[in-house]
């Protein structure tokens, strides 16, 4: 999905109104690319991606599970309310957004600038050590101000997610008492096809309602387009003033092409995994138990 991670940005920072519908704006943006600078064009900063992603997706998780852990006190089976599931999803996404910031800054120059540039990172440690000489820390955390605001995209695709996830759980063990089968382990689990459901909804609500921050945010960090915006207040004046709302939706349909298929394969990968190793552990605690009772 990475071209059109790279395309989505390069829309965000253009002030050239697009032409066509968007899946044609998207068709001749990539091929434009891929004749004027190759197939390598169209993975320029794939590294700072890569790197942002994991980091960002590992880091957010880890968090996300420590926080959920300690507002439930450690039971499984406490309900936690929505607000709580909010809560957590934004103190997680608050310190994973504070901690990725130099990634992202280094993601956005490279996607906004041409390998052939004098002054072009080449790859994600030139462009963290450029920025770092040129700019110091200031450099490695502009647009953080934006990427907390953007912890509301989080938020609010959680606490959707949990919420659909926890009505489909209690739909299912309704149907497990009906039939009179016994709920176990193995059984925690919903089928792929609900977790890509509830996943791409999810975060279709989330991205709608929170976009504007991105367009904002990739204005600020490219270098390219500093003196146009120079500040926030100045960006979002700038923006509303000289392309009105639609401004602040630039490169949504791409964006939408991209992340939703990222986020559903992401959530399934995730749920799948985090049953198996459930799973384990508990097959693991049975062996060790019936060892002990043949001792």
């Amino acid at each position: 999905m990475h071209p059109l991670d790279l395309l989505k940005v390069q829309f965000q920072v253009s002030t050239q109104h697009p032409k066509g519908g968007a899946g044609k704006q998207i068709w001749l943006a990539l091929k434009d690319i891929k004749e004027s600078h190759g197939w390598k064009g169209l993975y320029r900063g794939v590294g700072p991606n890569i790197a942002g992603n994991a980091s960002s997706w590992g880091l957010y998780f880890l968090f996300y599970n420590m926080l959920k852990t300690r507002a439930s006190g450690g039971d499984p089976n406490y309900r936690m309310s929505p607000g709580s599931y909010l809560l957590c999803s934004a103190e997680a996404s608050a310190v994973t957004a504070i901690l990725t910031n130099p990634l992202w800054v280094v993601k956005v120059r490279m996607f906004t600038t041409n390998a052939e540039t004098p002054t072009a990172y080449r790859n994600l440690w030139h462009g963290l050590t450029e920025i770092y000489r040129t700019e110091g820390l200031a450099g490695w955390y502009r647009g953080t101000s934006l990427a907390l605001v953007g912890v509301s995209n989080g938020a609010l695709q959680f606490m959707g997610y949990e919420e659909m996830k926890r009505w489909a759980f209690e739909r299912k063990r309704r149907q497990f008492t009906k039939e009179g089968r016994e709920w176990t382990t193995s059984e925690d689990k919903l089928s792929n096809t609900a977790y890509t459901i509830m996943s791409g909804a999810s975060k279709l609500l989330a991205l709608v309602v929170t976009y504007p921050y991105q367009v904002v945010r990739s204005r600020i960090q490219n270098n390219a387009t500093a003196h146009l915006y120079p500040t926030i207040p100045v960006c979002v004046k700038r923006t509303f003033t000289e392309e009105g709302v639609r401004g602040f939706y630039r490169g949504l349909g791409t964006n939408l092409v991209r992340v939703l298929p990222g986020t559903c394969v992401t959530f399934v990968v995730y749920e799948n995994l985090a049953w198996l190793l459930r799973v384990s552990a508990t097959r693991r605690e049975a062996k060790a138990a019936r060892d002990r009772g043949d001792e």
